[in-house]
């Protein structure tokens, strides 16, 4: 064999399994939209990719995840959204009311899987739970539903108690005006007052509480915002005792952080069926043949820490119903 002719091949039979590499099949893509930021994602994440390998994908092995976080701005939805659509995703997880309402607008294509806590015909999301038409499916959880309960359970762990606050966001209005009905419904009931106060803004979240107090609010139900409060709920709860201020919000991050008490849907079981929907479209499944899913767990969180620093006694009778007692 000639010189020149073994170098020949011997380039390619090294350059061979590169040329191989190069021609497999890319990972299918999976876009993630959410309003949250990445610090307040973390365990939703978790629980989501617990769901994918329920249906046997596995981040970086046999699926590629791409994420687009909002970090609690509405108005930079839509372009994430289209940006994803851009990266030609096989599907795109919409894991909140508003990233689900930019998916939609953003592709009438690409499936979309969106996790929410509101309700999604109501909410345009779809026409029929039992069978979506068109290009998205998804999960639901109990948050928006159970808004009056969480003041009922600050009533009665406070039942000397009668004036309550409730901050909203003002740019989420479809959550706020919806739980700020619900509340002042309840509060007549329980002959209660209720003070309702604006935050729009991380430095907003302060000057509701101390308005609230100088209202004589002696309790918070902090309004189920997606976006602004989910992503400052470690600031929320030292608020909430620095201005002793017993305070209820939907997530069992608040407690976890250092509030006071938490009810709502559980977070880990709808995300992780979100997970779950999501890997059966990558498995083939359409939209349309998945009808819309009520992850129906809800969970009860009690920080006892934070009650013994706030001077409450947290009767058995709540601590008995608790998911969860943190001490």
């Amino acid at each position: 064999m000639r010189r020149r002719e073994f170098i020949t091949l011997l380039g390619s039979a090294v350059a061979w399994p590169l040329v191989a590499r190069a021609q497999q099949p890319a990972m299918p893509l999976v876009g993630l939209l959410s309003s949250f930021s990445g610090r307040a994602f973390a365990e939703r994440m978790n629980a989501f990719q617990a769901g994918l390998g329920d249906a046997g994908y596995a981040n970086g092995r046999n699926v590629h995840i791409e994420p687009r976080l909002a970090d609690g701005s509405y108005d930079r939805l839509a372009a994430l959204a289209t940006d994803l659509v851009q990266r030609q995703p096989i599907v795109i997880a919409a894991l909140d009311i508003w990233a689900a309402k930019a998916a939609k607008v953003a592709t009438a294509s690409v499936p979309i899987v969106f996790r929410t806590g509101v309700d999604p015909i109501a909410n345009g999301l779809v026409d029929n739970l039992s069978r979506a038409e068109g290009n998205l499916t998804g999960i639901t959880s109990l948050n928006v539903e159970v808004t009056a309960k969480r003041l009922e359970l600050l009533h009665e762990l406070l039942p000397d108690v009668g004036d309550f606050g409730l901050p909203l966001n003002p740019s989420d209005h479809v959550v706020a005006e919806t739980q700020m009905r619900q509340l002042q419904t309840a509060a007549r009931d329980l002959q209660l007052r209720l003070h309702v106060v604006q935050a729009s803004s991380e430095s907003e979240i302060e000057a509701a509480f101390a308005r609230l107090t100088e209202l004589g609010s002696r309790g918070v139900v902090i309004g189920g915002d997606v976006g602004l409060f989910a992503n400052h709920i470690a600031r929320i709860a030292e608020l909430a005792v620095r201005y002793s201020l017993p305070t209820v919000y939907n997530f069992r991050d608040f407690p976890a952080a250092g509030g006071l008490m938490s009810y709502g849907g559980s977070l880990t079981e709808s995300y992780r069926m979100a997970g779950i929907y999501t890997g059966r479209i990558l498995n083939g499944e359409k939209p349309a043949d998945l009808p819309v899913q009520q992850a129906t767990k809800v969970e009860l969180i009690v920080n006892l820490k934070t009650a013994k620093s706030l001077g409450i006694t947290v009767p058995m009778s709540l601590l008995g119903r608790a998911d969860e007692i943190i001490e």
